[in-house]
């Protein structure tokens, strides 16, 4: 960065367009600008920086107002406040191996009681709206705040350095912002704001969460089937084991008559029920035994009198039919044909005889019982009756000897059915383990219900989500580019953190000895310092002495804190290559002749390609004016009038009052 001209329009003490030419050239690299106390020097510096950073800058004579009011105050008290006042800036940097020139104009009046405050910046000539609106960004990449603090600075900054414990805030900021550290802190922030970035759409994210929901859910429905199927199987090994002892009560059961005791009622019930059939069965026995029934004892002498009642009831009809028997077959033989041979009708008459004499036999038979007429029929009733009853009484005899068998069988069943006190342990024990197997069985019944719906609730949300997963197979590739992206942003995140670490430690090295040597060649006293180290950790700066022993800050001199404090400037600006402009206000306070020789021999043309120094008289005076003049590009004179209390640039030194250039 090469600052080329600064104007300055009734800004401060600074009445009018006044316009410095701040451009240098090679070997003179100074810009000597001197005033007296209180004629403009500080606001200078303050200008630059305000121009540049507006609200954000670093203005010493601020103080703790605030931006609005320090714009206020800051127009020329002779201006006329509606006009306002205006600082411009022109400088270059170099971009891509090109110049680039910019002129920065910041201009601010007062309309009515409001602040109206404006920002142009013109490239190569030409105003830029984007670069205008965006100022505030683009001039961290030219000159980050932070490193401008290191580049413009006044005694108080000086000062405030030479305390061990600000400076190492400094070394810190400047490590940070100035050599590049900082950078790389930002690309590890970038990287994480980038990791932060790989985010899907809010669609995408929701079916993502939805996807990732179901996971859970289908793993938490798995581990669920599992923890009932391992407790069904517990609850089945019991059934198991109850079961066993059960068949084992039940067969100690049934040994001991358990069986039996069981049915006792329903034995003894079944006993009557035979009982009563078997009296049923006698009763309706000796109901026959009171009928007919007891003539079959005597079969011999019913058939003789079956015979005997046949035999009177032939004679009874032989002797109604005998005497008209003989005029009948007289008949019988006259009526048939002259036609029938005669052996016919002899043999016919011969048959017919001998069936007469048949009767006429019968009709002698003696009837010695009187038998009524219809004996025959009452013995053919009593045969059926007979027939009938014996067979019934067979039946029942078949049937009474049954029941009397089923009788005998219930009778020893009943004999096997145990005591009830002897088996009362036996039916408790046998009652517990039956209720016991059927809670076991209730709950493997319900536990295989669960599992089941266990089972069906795993595989819907299975289902689910694979339809999810098949739906969504775009936005899981994009998950694995995100994830392959936060994975390989975290590895760059740690390579960054070790280049980092080792950046810092390079960086602090090459300070250690930059700043050593400004402040080697600043010391009067030679031999004073031997070392100095700067730690990575809390930036403190140690001094050592020839035999490596600290040397405590306390024991330098307030002129020599001031050096160390410009050597720890000039190392970073050395180490930062001296491409930055330096600003530096009142530098010599506090330091002797000789410190100031050396400062002015040593530090001022070598502390960059541009130096602005602001000087009092009493600092760079004659004789050391004429050891910078080799050195100097321009010099300026800032004149007061104490009567208007404004200031005016005057070109030339006091010595060299009225030369524009002095070279």
């Amino acid at each position: 960065m090469h600052l080329h001209n600064i104007e300055l329009h009734d800004f401060g003490a600074y009445r009018g367009k006044q316009s410095l030419d701040l451009r240098v050239q090679p070997g003179r690299p100074i810009i000597l600008i001197g005033g007296l106390n209180g004629c403009g020097k500080t606001t200078l510096l303050d200008a630059i920086q305000l121009v540049l950073y507006g609200p954000r800058a670093r203005c010493s004579g601020r103080g703790s107002r605030s931006y609005d009011s320090y714009l206020r105050e800051s127009i020329n008290r002779k201006a006329n406040p509606t006009e306002g006042a205006e600082i411009a800036l022109e400088f270059s940097v170099i971009v891509d191996g090109h110049e680039r020139h910019y002129r920065v104009i910041r201009s601010w009046r007062l309309s009515g009681k409001q602040l109206k405050e404006h920002l142009n910046v013109l490239v190569g000539g030409q105003y830029d709206r984007i670069l205008s609106e965006g100022w505030p960004d683009h001039v961290e990449d030219i000159l980050p705040l932070e490193v401008a603090s290191l580049f413009f600075f006044d005694g108080e900054k000086v000062e405030s350095l030479a305390d061990p414990e600000r400076a190492a805030a400094v070394i810190e900021s400047a490590v940070h912002s100035l050599l590049g550290v900082s950078t790389v802190e930002q690309l590890r922030t970038d990287l994480l704001a980038l990791q932060r970035r790989q985010r899907l759409s809010n669609e995408d994210q929701a079916i993502i969460d939805q996807i990732r929901t179901q996971e859970a859910e289908h793993e938490a429905a798995q581990v669920d089937v599992a923890d009932r199927t391992q407790t069904l199987g517990s609850t089945r090994s019991r059934c198991d084991r109850l079961q066993v002892r059960l068949n084992k009560v039940e067969k100690s059961f049934e040994r001991a008559g358990g069986k039996l005791f069981e049915r006792q009622k329903e034995l003894e019930g079944d006993r009557a029920a035979i009982a009563d059939r078997l009296t049923s069965q006698r009763h309706a026995l000796r109901s026959l035994a009171q009928g007919p029934l007891p003539l079959l004892m005597l079969p011999q002498q019913l058939a003789t009198l079956r015979n005997q009642a046949e035999r009177e009831k032939e004679a009874d009809d032989a002797t109604r039919v005998v005497g008209v028997l003989e005029e009948r077959d007289a008949w019988l033989l006259d009526q048939l044909p002259a036609s029938v041979p005669a052996a016919a009708r002899t043999a016919l008459k011969r048959k017919l005889t001998t069936d007469r004499n048949k009767r006429e036999n019968a009709v002698e038979l003696k009837q010695s019982l009187d038998l009524p007429s219809d004996t025959l029929q009452q013995l053919s009733a009593l045969n059926e009756a007979l027939t009938r009853d014996a067979t019934r009484a067979r039946e029942l005899l078949r049937e009474s000897a049954d029941t009397v068998d089923q009788l005998d069988d219930a009778d020893r069943l009943l004999a096997g059915v145990p005591d009830k006190k002897l088996i009362k342990d036996l039916v408790e024990e046998r009652s517990e383990a039956i209720d016991e197997l059927a809670v076991a069985k209730a709950e493997l019944r319900r536990g295989e219900e669960l599992l089941a719906e266990a089972r069906n609730r795993r595989d819907r949300i299975g289902a689910d989500l694979e339809r999810a997963q098949q739906k969504r197979v775009k936005t899981l590739i994009e998950i694995e580019e995100l994830d392959r992206i936060v994975t390989y942003a975290d590895k760059a995140r740690d390579t960054l953190e070790k280049f980092g670490a080792a950046l810092l430690r390079r960086h602090i090295s090459r300070l250690e000895v930059a700043v050593l040597q400004s402040f080697k060649a600043l010391m009067r006293k030679n031999g004073l310092i031997h070392d100095l180290r700067i730690d990575t950790d809390k930036f403190n700066l140690t001094l050592a002495d020839s035999d490596g022993e600290a040397i405590d800050p306390g024991r330098l001199s307030a002129g020599e804190r001031q050096l160390l404090a410009i050597s720890l400037l000039w190392g970073l600006a050395k180490v930062a290559g001296n491409r930055l402009p330096s600003v530096i206000d009142t530098p010599l306070g506090r330091l002797d002749s000789r410190h100031r020789q050396h400062l002015v021999d040593r530090y001022f043309p070598n502390a960059g390609r541009q130096v602005l120094l602001l000087s009092t008289d009493e600092e760079i005076d004659e004789n050391l004016l004429g050891r910078l003049k080799p050195s100097l590009a321009h010099t300026y004179t800032l004149v007061h009038d104490d009567t208007t209390f404004t200031t005016t640039v005057e070109a030339g030194y006091w010595w060299t009052a009225g030369v524009t250039h002095v070279a």
